[in-house]
């Protein structure tokens, strides 16, 4: 695995990794399931450094696009996983070391055999190392809700959104805010939404805006 930019220490952890359940006992399912947390541990890490005014939600959703099957399948290729992939005959036949969801539980699945081979500040190291360039990449490319409807409206000529406050429910250390977002053009248009303070309710109305939008300029 010289691509991951790790050396085991104990091949047979690696080997382990690659083992997909259809060969029979032991595989990799185990360790998949703690990769899946260090690995949701570590981005999460990361992207609460890079994003330091950005809500839960909108960490939530950064991490689910970069740790959902697909990416992982993804960056699975990139390290060539496929190509040390066991596989039983049915599985082998059908082309599995090609699937998504067998090269992202073997990702996963890595991960953990870096934790248990090497320790914690290893398994850290080898994801942040992993991970860095695509963080960077999606924070150019991403931009929030408010910034995208303001956007789209502006190039359209048209009135920007209106916010309102509608009330605010519990005790202070537990607040939630019911936020409206409207817009007049090109139809008179409505959302609301509630979020564990203003920013995130306002950002959460303006999504559901820019998608009715979005879809009605879809549907012209």
């Amino acid at each position: 695995m010289s691509e991951l930019n790790y050396r085991f220490r104990d091949p047979a952890l690696a080997q382990l990794a690659l083992t997909h359940r259809s060969v029979g006992k032991p595989n990799n399912e185990r360790l998949e399931f703690l990769g899946d947390a260090l690995l949701g541990a570590i981005v999460a890490e990361m992207l609460y450094e890079v994003h330091p005014k950005a809500s839960e939600g909108e960490l939530s959703r950064l991490r689910a696009q970069l740790v959902n099957g697909q990416a992982l399948a993804v960056m699975a290729r990139e390290l060539a996983l496929g190509d040390g992939l066991k596989l039983g005959p049915g599985e082998l036949k059908s082309g599995g070391f090609r699937r998504d969801s067998i090269l992202a539980d073997a990702f996963e699945a890595t991960v953990a055999a870096v934790y248990l081979d090497g320790g914690f500040e290893a398994c850290r190291e080898t994801v942040r190392g992993l991970f860095v360039e695509r963080i960077a990449a999606l924070r150019r490319s991403s931009k929030d809700a408010k910034t995208r409807l303001q956007e789209w409206l502006q190039a359209k000529g048209l009135a920007l959104p209106q916010y309102e406050l509608i009330a605010s429910h519990g005790e202070d250390h537990a607040k939630t805010f019911d936020v409206s977002c409207s817009v007049t053009e090109p139809l008179a248009f409505t959302a609301e939404a509630r979020g564990g303070n203003r920013r995130a309710a306002e950002q959460d109305a303006a999504e559901a805006v820019l998608n009715r939008l979005l879809e009605q300029q879809r549907g012209a």
